[in-house]
């Protein structure tokens, strides 16, 4: 089925035929309409035209009105207002009779269009650490960077996920030397080790190796022998090397699966995965002049970026001493998404704080080519998660939040809150649903806020039935789907004859927005704009529900077009929901 044009789109197409009538050289002029306080929409587009064909603006206001059709087809009404504003009032038949045309795509898309052209972009997010527990410092960028994928994917985008995870670096040669000299330390007695306990293995393994590596220069001096075996591709030491790489995904993957998130082996491609990259990489840099050598090292340098010195701060590619630093691998990931994926459009969703880094290695690779007008690199920068002291978020013994008691929790706590007002749960959907109250809070929490400010983590406030959460949103859709199995045998259907009631008016023109804001949200990487929509679309319900009775209205008709505007609601609640990463229970 054909997208539905909204009643935004189809408004400003009438306006603008008016608009020429009225004034021919105004052809293809954007009448810019917006919604508004004072009527459902606002044409302000025609003071700036009135000022380019020096005619007044409410004259011209005034006859472009003459050249609106109203009724009760699209425009009820159409005003001047102000120095030639056009306010106007959409008419009822319009607003159910559009949303019957949604409500009919059985593709469940809610009249939101596929791309017509859909480009290739590469989503870099989730990156959390070989043999590191992950900490709340990972959250954002898995949370935000998974809402992004599907809202791309949604709008017909080509995604292709990377999770870039740390596999690779000189503390590899202290692990592996120390499990060499100690190889009893990850033998399991169980071969179903869960993935907490395969990182609390090599969380006690680091600590030990770290603790011999400062104490004992005899192994430092053979952990650094071993890097150099490491980098040289040395059999044995990979082998081990890839042990912890297989230890550490074990419980990558039960946090992401806790998160509700899904992860594709295939999609983790570590520093690692560069490593025959590099020193290509440097080559090209160095022929074409965009790296020079200073002092041994391999350096790109930037008239804008200098230090408090005022020096100049490179780029360094490569080390003096001939390793690799950062700057090198993601260069290499550069060249890979570009020219083996085939990408339009490289997405990094990653901490604001390495933003000079990201602006330096973007930079040089555009001065190389291989980023142009046609290929883009954007981070995605997200700000800190704070406690609610507004400080960096710690434990009461100032060390770092670890993800997995954050989100255990978390869902502790929603449990509490669903059991409390469960009425026919059992226990085990008590715990189902408090699972899914539970990240969904989180994730909500994270995703109802602009990714570039920071955001503090209260979980009493996340599962409160009251304000912008996510439970709020779950709580007004399984109120609708009680609502409609009550209903019995009357079912949802639209009545375009019937006029509606001011808050059925506000309900359903909101409902209309859902596919202008979902591909706004999409273009714009912006998921907090969805949660902002979705949280007014829910409190717009919850004036329609006190407002309106539905099943005790006075006709059949009203009963079955009011469960309709309940029934899409529901499924609009539900689709965003799902494009953010959050479960809507039926039942809570």
């Amino acid at each position: 089925m054909a997208s539905v044009t909204s009643l935004s789109d189809s408004v400003q197409q009438h306006l603008a035929s008016a608009l020429t009538a009225t004034l021919p050289e105004a052809a293809g002029a954007d009448p810019l309409l917006r919604r508004s306080d004072r009527a459902d929409f606002q044409a302000n587009g025609i003071l700036a035209l009135a000022k380019k064909a020096k005619a007044n603006p409410r004259e011209l206001a005034t006859q472009v009105i003459s050249q609106v059709v109203t009724g009760d087809e699209l425009i009820k009404d159409v005003e001047v207002s102000g120095p030639g504003f056009l306010n106007i009032t959409i008419a009822d038949r319009a607003i159910t009779a559009n949303l019957a045309a949604r409500y009919a795509d059985e593709t469940g898309r809610l009249g939101v269009p596929t791309a017509a052209r859909p480009g290739t972009t590469v989503v870099d997010y989730a990156q959390p650490n070989v043999a590191k527990e992950m900490h709340v410092g990972h959250l954002r960028s898995a949370v935000i960077g998974d809402a992004a994928v599907h809202l791309l994917e949604f709008t017909g985008e080509n995604v292709v996920r990377r999770h870039h995870i740390g596999d690779w670096g000189t503390q590899f040669g202290m692990l592996i030397q120390y499990l060499e000299e100690h190889p009893h330390e990850l033998d399991h007695k169980d071969a179903q080790v869960s993935g907490e306990e395969a990182m609390s293995n090599l969380d006690r393994l680091y600590k030990a190796a770290r603790g011999k590596f400062d104490s004992d220069e005899e192994f430092k001096t053979r952990a650094r022998r071993r890097v150099v075996d490491l980098q040289a591709g040395d059999p044995k030491t990979l082998a081990t090397w890839q042990k912890f790489v297989d230890e550490s995904k074990i419980y990558f993957f039960s946090v992401f699966e806790k998160l509700d998130m899904e992860i594709q082996d295939p999609d983790i491609v570590g520093e690692s995965g560069y490593n025959d990259m590099l020193a290509e990489t440097c080559r090209l840099l160095e022929e074409s002049g965009v790296a020079v050598r200073s002092e041994g090292a391999l350096c790109v340098f930037f008239d804008d970026i200098k230090g408090p010195d005022g020096n100049p701060v490179p780029l360094i590619v490569q080390k003096s001493d001939g390793g690799y630093g950062y700057a090198a691998t993601d260069l290499s990931a550069i060249r890979d998404r570009v020219f083996n994926l085939k990408a339009n459009t490289l997405l990094y969703v990653v901490d604001a704080r390495q933003a000079l880094h990201f602006r330096m290695v973007f930079e040089t690779a555009r001065r190389i080519g291989w980023l142009n007008d046609d290929v883009t690199a954007v981070q995605l920068a997200f700000g800190t998660v704070l406690g609610k002291d507004g400080k960096p978020f710690k434990t009461r013994e100032g060390e770092t939040v670890r993800l997995v008691d954050l989100l255990d929790e978390a869902v502790e706590r929603a449990s509490a809150v669903v059991r409390e007002k469960a009425q026919d749960l059992s226990e085990a959907e008590i715990a189902e649903r408090g699972a899914q109250v539970g990240i969904g809070a989180v994730k909500y929490a994270d995703l109802s806020t602009s990714a570039n400010r920071d955001y503090k983590f209260d979980l009493d406030q996340m599962v409160s039935l009251n304000g912008d959460t996510s439970v709020y949103l779950q709580y007004a859709y399984a109120r609708i789907q009680s609502i409609l199995r009550k209903a019995g045998e009357i079912r949802p259907a639209a009545h375009p004859e019937l006029e509606l009631a001011g808050a059925e008016r506000a309900l359903g023109l909101h409902a209309d927005f859902f596919a202008e804001t979902v591909a706004e949200a999409a273009a714009e990487y912006a998921p907090h704009k969805l949660a902002a929509y979705l949280y007014q679309l829910a409190s717009l319900y919850t004036t329609f529900y006190d407002k309106c009775p539905v099943l005790k209205a006075e006709t059949r008709e009203q009963v079955e077009n009011r469960l309709f505007l309940c029934d899409v609601t529901a499924r609009t609640l539900h689709r965003g929901m799902a494009l953010l990463g959050i479960r809507t229970p039926e039942k809570l």
